[in-house]
């Protein structure tokens, strides 16, 4: 599998490369603009689940004691799996729905059209999985019964907030203010200056220096990670696609590698000053932790059910509101109890997203003689 993942890797950045190349100029407008601000906020919190707030403590004793990864500091290395390049992943599907899926429209074929909501559907209930899998690191002692009530519950409040796209962006803008939030009351705690914060994200340069390590699998953990960027790639670019807000290609792909890295980098260089320093983090602190963490998965959650039953035509205007929380909470609630009692894998929804990819690749290459006018407007050619 590592070998089909380093291909479908280096065939991806090299495309998103193209695609800058040759329609950098282009500009990316959806259909529901948003300002760069609220676009930002989506994909932040659309595009990363509860991982991101915590995996980083219970992952930087393996970056510093495992071989495989003494390249670089544990910090370079969590940034590495969580920044930067791989966003191109999502930057390239974002290119794609905005500008040339409503003329290919690959994605009503039949077969595309079952296989993406069966991995829209899949990755949202592995999200889930996740969350009740990590619980119990974060609620010492969290009864088994509160642990699958409190996930019932967060994917009760993801079902009602996708059910209208308002909740999404308030839920996504808002929860990127109490991630920001975080971040300082957690450096506080950390007792560090600006100097010393300064000094730590500066480590984070050893992942560039050493970014060619992060293309192909480090190790197996890292192929788990790449496999879950993958899987996420198709479902996230077709869902924010839509609230691009007119910037240019290269403009575009800027913004989403460089502007989610940053608050990463921050989070991540104050929760290594408690790693590095041994600093306990206090009950209130790790509550917020979960606090930001629940909304983080409702925010997974709630985009990709609104991706899939928008796909489905089944919406709350044409279903009614109490059917539709009903049946999508029944479907992801039970999935995420298949994903706790069965062997499925993230890593096998990322083959098949990487099949995807592949399918659509020679759809497209079969149209190349077909018109596919992808043009930058005349304010754009001039500016």
């Amino acid at each position: 599998m590592d070998m089909v993942l380093s291909v479908a890797i280096v065939l991806t950045l090299a495309a998103s490369a193209w695609v800058l190349l040759r329609y950098g100029r282009v500009r990316c407008r959806g259909e529901m603009p948003t300002s760069l601000f609220t676009f930002i906020a989506i994909l932040f919190t659309s595009g990363l689940d509860v991982g991101l707030v915590m995996f980083p403590l219970t992952e930087f004793p393996v970056y510093a004691s495992e071989p495989e990864y003494g390249f670089a500091n544990p910090l370079a290395i969590e940034f590495g799996f969580w920044g930067f390049l791989v966003w191109a992943f999502y930057f390239l599907t974002t290119f794609y729905f905005v500008l040339v899926e409503p003329k290919v429209r690959l994605f009503e074929l039949p077969l595309i059209k079952f296989i993406n909501n069966l991995v829209i559907i899949g990755t949202c209930a592995f999200t889930g999985y996740l969350f009740l899998s990590y619980l119990p690191d974060y609620i010492d002692g969290i009864p088994a019964a509160l642990r699958y009530g409190l996930v019932a519950l967060v994917v009760l409040c993801a079902v009602w907030s996708s059910s209208d796209v308002r909740y999404v962006k308030f839920l996504s803008v808002a929860s990127t203010w109490l991630f920001v939030v975080l971040i300082g009351f957690m450096w506080w705690n950390s007792g560090s200056g600006p100097v010393e914060l300064g000094s730590t994200v500066a480590g984070i340069g050893e992942y560039f220096a050493n970014i060619h390590e992060f293309v192909t699998p480090i190790t197996d953990y890292h192929a788990f990670y790449l496999f879950w960027w993958f899987s996420w790639s198709i479902m996230i670019g077709q869902f924010v696609a839509r609230f691009s807000g007119g910037l240019l290609a290269w403009q575009l792909c800027i913004a989403m590698l460089v502007v989610p890295s940053i608050p990463i980098a921050i989070w991540f260089s104050v929760l290594y000053l408690h790693f590095s320093h041994t600093i306990a983090i206090g009950g209130p602190l790790k509550l917020g932790m979960v606090v930001v963490g629940v909304i983080f998965v409702i925010n997974s959650l709630d985009s990709l059910i609104r991706l899939y039953t928008t796909n489905l035509n089944l919406e709350p205007d044409r279903v009614g509101l109490p059917r539709y929380v009903a049946s999508n909470w029944i479907l992801m609630f039970g999935l995420v109890l298949l994903f706790q009692f069965t062997p499925l894998k993230i890593e096998w929804i990322g083959l098949v997203v990487i099949g995807l990819y592949a399918l659509i690749a020679v759809l497209l290459w079969q149209r190349r003689h077909q018109p596919l006018v992808i043009a930058a407007p005349a304010a754009a050619r001039n500016g």
